[in-house]
């Protein structure tokens, strides 16, 4: 196997598909990246087994093959190389020849029949979503994802393919982010999947704002077609809470806030929040809220905002990293806060189908 390169492209073709390596991996060929050169093009693909990610640069091949080779350590040579033409070469023991100018690596890989192949998706229903639209509904919601791993079904964003609309839920449990979009797609295709976060990471990196991303979707399996790259993944089982019961009813006062100037203050003040008591405070008066952080052993905050609000006194404490993550998401100028009372959940809205509920903290005065 033999080819030829320009550093950019290798580079480029390679940092789309290195993320999905795992450095702590028990099989060797799961850190190596597999190599195929082919009909002018080179095939870069990676696995961990349950995301698999491959995608195609232009090369000059000179001789076709296949091998693998560690991933972040190419990725590590190919970044530091002088000149920007490189050349490839691989002999029969696996062993890559890499010249570039007066610099010359050679490194040891594996041959690429141990590579697990990836998943087949011949008999799979298929979506077609535009990149835009589910890049947009993954930005907004799956930061809410939640980290803990002994409650796995929250580790992913659920999406729901129901009634012509494609619904994206994230929770932690103390945070609920949801968006829909308007999706045709025939009723038989109707279905819930859980996709698991790592692979929402990876899509988020592939996804462009034009054109299409062809969806796949198999009993435990999904699939993502973007341009020259394919994202495969398992799906999470089990089966996602009943999330609408969070969305609390009618509330009682709406305030409207400028987002920015709502994300800054709110910035600013978390600045004195400690880490045991990691709330802000939010006191409504009339067309004003008062935004407020104390912590004894460190000292306290304030800062009012000019708002959009007619209703009675009233304050609720927030986690202010929880407050400000929606809002970092979102491009909407305004944002509105629908409020019931000081020890229910309040729910953020832009116009449009995004929400987000957030659990008020407990804060005694």
């Amino acid at each position: 196997m033999k080819f030829r390169i320009s550093k950019e492209t290798f580079l480029d073709g390679l940092q789309k598909v290195q993320h999905v390596v795992s450095s702590r991996t028990t099989l060797p060929i799961l850190s190596n990246v597999l190599l195929v050169a082919k009909d002018g093009r080179l095939q870069l693909t990676t696995t961990d087994l349950d995301v698999g990610i491959t995608g195609s640069v232009a090369a000059e091949i000179e001789k076709e093959g296949a091998t693998t080779l560690p991933a972040k350590r190419l990725v590590s040579i190919v970044r530091e190389l002088p000149s920007s033409e490189i050349e490839v070469s691989v002999d029969s023991k696996n062993h890559a020849s890499i010249r570039s100018g007066p610099s010359f690596f050679k490194i040891i890989g594996l041959g690429e029949g141990e590579f697990p192949p990836l998943p087949d998706f011949s008999s799979a229903k298929e979506f077609k979503i535009p990149q835009g639209v589910l890049r947009d509904g993954l930005k907004k919601t799956s930061y809410a994802i939640s980290t803990d791993e002994t409650r796995y079904v929250l580790n992913g964003i659920f999406t729901s393919f129901k009634d012509g609309k494609m619904t994206l839920v994230a929770t932690d449990g103390r945070r609920l982010a949801m968006v829909d979009a308007d999706l045709e797609f025939p009723a038989s295709h109707e279905t819930d999947v859980i996709i698991p976060s790592k692979a929402v990471q990876e899509l988020q990196r592939l996804l462009g704002d034009s054109d299409d991303v062809i969806v796949k979707l198999s009993d435990s399996q999904i699939s993502f077609e973007i341009g020259d790259s394919l994202l495969c993944s398992k799906l999470i089982e089990g089966n996602y809470p009943n999330y609408r019961q969070v969305i609390p009813g009618d509330s009682n006062e709406r305030v409207v806030i400028g987002r920015d100037a709502l994300l800054e203050t709110v910035r600013r003040v978390s600045l004195l929040s400690s880490d045991k008591s990691n709330s802000v405070k939010l006191v409504f008066s009339e067309n004003k809220i008062e935004v407020t952080a104390n912590s004894p052993d460190v000292g306290e905050s304030q800062e009012s905002m000019d708002v959009s609000y007619g209703g009675p006194d009233m304050q609720i404490a927030f986690n202010p990293e929880f407050l400000q993550a929606p809002l970092r998401a979102l491009d909407a100028d305004e944002v509105y806060l629908d409020l019931i009372d000081e020890m229910s959940p309040g729910v953020l809205r832009i116009e449009g189908t995004f929400l987000y509920v957030l659990m008020p903290m407990r804060v005694t005065n």
